[in-house]
């Protein structure tokens, strides 16, 4: 069978990222290699990676430094890529977790097909993960696989370009034949991917079969400041987000979970989810004028202040 390597970005992780690092060992289909891309404050120590690597790197586990300054969420992976002697490459970030031993052997069946290029698993939410949220990710990750591709454009809309490096495989033939993962953006490494694979003729799967565990609880600013960052991506990379529209598929995830909250006994949670879906939309508007505001305004609204270094 055919090699495959895991990338994972990592920074400041908490103590749960050993247990995920058991579970990734586990797998029915074992990886060959785990490349850690650690991010570290601009000259730490050598005493501070050696008390990593004391801890986390084994005889499949290899870690490599990323000064802050430096990373990039496109540049970063593909950086790890670029180290990556495998057929197959799985993106996952630290806080995701394999809901079973099955997580790669799935993966690589949705990728079977040589047509497929890529496919990404289901994100299932923490226990202590908020109802809301827990709707928004059952709206954006159900149980129902699918296949996107440029026949899908009018069917999927903006969601033929998803792909979430939570938790995604990819092709290594593929992947380079497209160049790779861009070297600098601020967000959205995974999608403007799978744009590129899609516009070469290639599929993106959705398998619904691989599951992970992964959620957020965002508060409302932090909301506005990923939601900042998303649109600044998809103004760098218009050509490609303005094929179709992202504000009608969202605006069909809050009316979605409205609804839903309506008819539970989590109603009252409304108004919340109400408010932070406002402070999400204020962001991704502000996000898409971003050229237009100062350094100072713009620091102020990004979640990621090292890319504008």
């Amino acid at each position: 069978m055919d090699k495959l390597n895991v990338i994972i970005p990592v920074y400041k992780p908490d103590e749960s990222f050993s247990d995920i690092l058991a579970c990734i060992k586990k797998q029915s289909i074992k990886p060959e290699r785990i490349i850690l891309m650690w991010t570290l404050p601009d000259g730490s120590s050598d005493d501070v990676k050696s008390s990593i690597e004391e801890k986390y790197a084994d005889n499949i586990t290899n870690i490599y430094y990323v000064n802050q300054s430096e990373f990039d969420h496109g540049g970063t992976r593909r950086l790890a890529a670029d180290k990556a002697d495998a057929e197959y490459i799985l993106c996952m970030t630290q806080d995701c977790k394999p809901y079973d031993d099955l997580l790669i052997e799935s993966l690589m069946d949705a990728i079977d097909n040589e047509a497929v290029a890529a496919a990404y698993a289901r994100q299932i939410p923490y226990d202590n993960c908020n109802e809301a949220e827990k709707i928004v990710r059952r709206f954006n990750y159900p149980d129902e696989e699918r296949i996107q591709n440029k026949d899908s454009l009018k069917k999927y809309g903006i969601k033929t370009y998803f792909c979430s490096n939570v938790c995604a495989i990819y092709r290594k033939s593929a992947y380079n034949s497209v160049g790779g993962f861009v070297e600098k953006t601020i967000f959205n490494e995974d999608m403007i991917m799978a744009a590129g694979l899609v516009d070469n003729g290639y599929s993106i799967k959705y398998a619904a079969k691989a599951k992970v565990y992964h959620s957020h609880n965002y508060t409302c600013m932090q909301q506005f400041r990923r939601n900042f960052d998303l649109a600044v991506s998809h103004k760098q990379y218009y050509d490609i987000f303005s094929r179709v529209s992202s504000e009608s598929e969202g605006i069909k995830m809050v009316i979605t979970v409205v609804k839903k909250l309506l008819f539970s006994r989590f109603f009252y949670l409304i108004p919340m989810f109400i408010i932070n879906s406002g402070y999400k939309y204020m962001g991704y508007r502000k996000g898409l004028n971003y050229e237009n505001m100062s350094r100072k305004k713009v620091l102020k609204y990004t979640m990621n202040r090292s890319y504008w270094s």
